[in-house]
Order: C-alpha cells, then structure tokens, then sequence
C-alpha cells in the first residue's frame, strides 16, 4: 500500500494495477480507506471504475460498511449501472430495503443509466422485504409491459417472492402457473410462501407435485416440506421425506436436521427427534432450541434443562434468547416454577440476554397456573415493558381452572383495552369470562354478558383442531359438519360417550 501513496503524482500503469491488486484483496474498511486515500492523492477519487471497486467492499462484503459506501457513492459525479445495481442489491438485503427504492429513483432520474434485468430482481427483492406489494406490482407490471420477465427466471422468482411475502398467495401461484418450467427454487419459494400463510397442506400438495413435473427438491426444498409436515402433524410424510433425504444421499447439514428435529417433535415423535439430533453431525444455536422445544412440548423439563448445560459444554455455543424460552417453556408446562423464576433473574447475568416480552409472559403463566396471583401481578408491574395480550391471556386462562372471578374481571379489563376495538379479540376474551363465571355458579353475570352478545352482534372464531390418519391431515372445524366421515365419527363418539361421562 505505500508503495502507491509514495508514487507520483499521477498514478503509473504499475501502481494502477498494483492497486487494483490490493482493491481485490481488500478485507477490511482500513484498508479500504487506505485505498481510498491513495486514490485521492493521486486525483482519482472521483473515477468511477475506482469507487465501484471501494463500493462493491463496503455494499456486499460482511467486513463492509453500507453507510460509508452511500458516501463514496455521493462522490461520483456520473455513477454506472453497476454501482447502482451494487447499493439497490445491497440494501434491498439490508434492514432497510426502502433505500434501495431511493437509489432506483436516482437511477430512473439519471439519463445516463436505463435499469436493466439485475435492477428489477434486485428492487422485487426490496419490495418483498418491504411488504410493499402495491409498489412491487408496478414493477411487475413494467417487467410484463417489457417482456423481461419471459426470459429471466430470476425476475420470475423475485415476484413469486414478492407476493408470497406479502401473504398474497393467490397472486404468488398465478404468477408460479405462468412460468413454462418452474425450476427447483421457484417450487421452493411457491411451498414457503404456503407456509408462511399457514397452509400447510398447499404447499404439501405443491412438494408432490413437483415430483410429478419431473423436479427433484434439494435441501431447501425438503427443510420447506418438513417446516409444513410440522405445521401440519403430517407424521406419514415427514417420515417420507426423511426415508428421501437417506435414499437420495441429500446433504443432510444443520438445516435438514433441525427441521427433521423439529416435524418428529411436532408431530409426537419425540424418540425420533432425540435420534435425528444426536446423529447430527453439526449443530447449531437453532437444532437445541428445537431439542429443547420438543422436550418442552411433551413435559420433559429436566432433559429440557440439560440440554442448555449441553449445548454450552459440547457444542461451545452461547444460549440465545430462542432457546431460554424453549427452557422457561418447559418449566411452565412442568410447573418447576423456581426454576423458572431463577432462569428469568439471572438471563442477563449468566448469558448477556436482557429478557423480552415473551420471557415475562412465559414466567406470568407459570406463577398463575400455581396460583401464586399475587407474584404474578408483581411480576407484571416490574415489566420493562408494557405487558401485551399474551400476558393477560395467561392471566385470564388460569383465572378459568382457579375459579378466580376478580382476577379474571381486571384480565379481561385490561384485554380490551389492548385489543384497540378488536370485535373478535373482545368476543373471545368475552367468551372466557363467560365460562369463567359459570364455573363459579355466577349465572346471572354471565347470562348479562351473554345478552352484550347479542345487542352488539358479536362472534367469537370457532375452534379448529387437526389430526393425521393414514397419512392424511384433517382439519375439524366448531359446528362444521362438512366432513366425509362425520357419521362414523358421531357413531364411536356415542360409543364412547358412557365413557366419557364416568371419567
């Protein structure tokens, strides 16, 4: 580096090739600035081809800084299509993908520049990084009008993403049924957009199909199919796709098995979850939030409890704040209440993690479903935070097994003060109350509350519940009786009805 600050004043051939060298192998931002500095000693600060080298470094690499590469970008008197595409690209990634739009505007304001396939794909990324679907069908309707998007698989991809993204799915697989060959990760984009809407079952169906299409799903595509399996409780299919991932010889990284992890754990499986994860060869903060979640869903608090001494011994990984909760999970559901209390006092001290809502939340409805009400409301008020419904609904919930009328009154007070006019939120914390006091042979206040009902027209969501048989995942639905199988379900349930009734 000093051999091209001591040059001359003009750069030598020698020194710009030296310093093209030294720009390539940049990894740090000292150095960059270095790099820079020789640039503007020998007047080239304002060459574009120089900065785009200084603000690829600080736009895409991790040593980066994206902040200074927006300065050096302010430097250039007449930016290149490539610059703009490294900050839209790089932002569009980053926490704040409305930037990227701010330098697709300057582009569309320059007369030098026209935005090219790599622009689109990279402002579609921001778009659905954004939510900004109403932005993003503009752009989709630029790339149609241009015919782009016939001939870029990527721009196919970006604005499935798009939608799929902003939970418009319906959008996403019109746009999916209008590409001629879906490949691999278009068919992987279509199953996570179903999934992140909670249709389980749809994205299921397209990871079928794709085989049917003649597609073989690779690893992102198989962690996709397993995230739905889990969602669902497809236990049957989930053993499928694991038989898939031994047979085809798929990499099974830290990915594949933590999902895998996860769909046994989900789906009652727990002694095939335990094998999957210590068969793992790597393992990750995310596989023992899993372990420890799945141990915490089935009431093993203490293997739940092991595994964060575990992973900090065997694996040298530091606990996150995932998997703390997965551990005061267990404890709630196990009642090991001063466990839990001990864990939420000391997160700060013994790991660096300032506990969050859902910690105090967690450790609220352990202390009720003790009935330890008093420490609880103590708890609440010591909050750094303004306790949010899942608070008062652990409150409400234990009010329900206690018979706790008075306490149940300041949840639901406290609900609806939340619920910000919620109709269906009110009604179902209104429901509870209800029953609350039924429980505690208050009919007259809860025939009152019924009556609210009615004058204001309100409808509480009915339940639903999912079971899987013979590999195939049924869903029952409060008061539907649309189900193929209804007579014979009605006809065991009589059966077991004298059962039921002595028990």
């Amino acid at each position: 580096m000093t051999q091209i600050l001591h040059g001359t004043a003009k750069l030598s051939i020698h020194s710009w090739k030296l310093w093209l060298f030294q720009a390539e192998r940049c990894t740090t931002m000292r150095q960059l600035k270095a790099l820079q500095a020789a640039l503007t000693v020998h007047g080239f600060h304002r060459n574009s081809y120089a900065l785009s080298k200084l603000i690829a470094f600080c736009a895409l690499s991790r040593h980066g800084n994206l902040s200074y590469a927006s300065l050096l970008f302010n430097q250039i008197e007449m930016p290149n299509l490539f610059i703009y595409n490294t900050l839209i690209r790089a932002y569009s990634r980053s926490s704040q993908p409305r930037l990227a739009l701010h330098y697709f505007d300057i582009m569309l304001r320059d007369g030098n520049v026209r935005p090219q396939n790599h622009t689109f794909h990279f402002v579609l990324f921001a778009c659905a990084n954004a939510c900004w679907n109403l932005l993003g069908r503009q752009i989709h309707c630029w790339v149609l009008k241009n015919g782009i998007i016939l001939a870029d698989g990527h721009i196919q991809t970006a604005v499935v993403r798009l939608y799929a993204g902003c939970n418009l799915i319906n959008d996403a697989r019109k746009t999916f049924d209008e590409i001629p060959l879906p490949d691999v990760v278009q068919w992987n984009v279509l199953m996570s957009g179903y999934a992140r809407c909670n249709l389980a079952s749809e994205a299921l169906n397209a990871f079928r199909y794709m085989f049917v299409m003649g597609v073989e799903p690779d690893e992102f595509c198989v962690t996709t199919a397993l995230m739905a399996c889990a969602q669902s409780g497809a236990l049957v299919q989930g053993k499928w796709i694991h038989e898939y991932i031994k047979k085809k010889s798929l990499e099974f990284d830290v990915f594949v098995g933590t999902a895998l992890v996860d769909m046994y754990a989900k789906c009652g499986c727990l002694y095939m979850a335990v094998e999957v994860f210590e068969g793992m060869p790597k393992r990750n903060a995310f596989s023992w939030a899993a372990m420890i979640g799945g141990f915490a869903m089935h009431g093993h608090a203490r293997e739940a409890i092991h595994c964060l001494e575990r992973m900090q011994v065997e694996d040298r990984l530091k606990p996150d704040g995932v998997v703390l909760l997965g551990v005061l999970v267990a404890c709630t559901h196990a009642g090991f209440q001063e466990e839990g209390l001990f864990l939420l006092d000391n997160m700060k001290a013994r790991y660096g993690i300032m506990p969050r809502h859902e910690h105090y939340s967690c450790v609220v409805d352990l202390l009720c479903r003790a009935a330890r009400w008093d420490e609880a409301l103590a708890l609440i008020k010591r909050m750094p935070m303004k306790p949010l419904a899942s608070v008062w609904g652990a409150v409400l919930s234990s009010c329900r097994t206690h018979k706790n009328v008075e306490l149940a009154e300041l949840a639901v007070k406290e609900l609806v003060k939340l619920d910000n006019g919620d109709i269906t939120e009110e009604a179902a914390a209104l429901v509870q109350l209800t029953n609350i006091y039924l429980s505690a042979e208050k009919g007259e206040k809860a025939c009152t509350l019924r009556r609210t009902f009615g004058e204001r027209r309100m409808n509480k969501p009915p339940g639903c519940s999912m079971i899987e048989v013979n590999g195939i995942s049924n869903e029952f639905v409060s008061g539907d009786v649309s189900h193929k199988d209804l007579p014979q379900i009605l006809a065991i349930l009589e059966l077991l009805l004298p059962d039921l009734i002595v028990g």
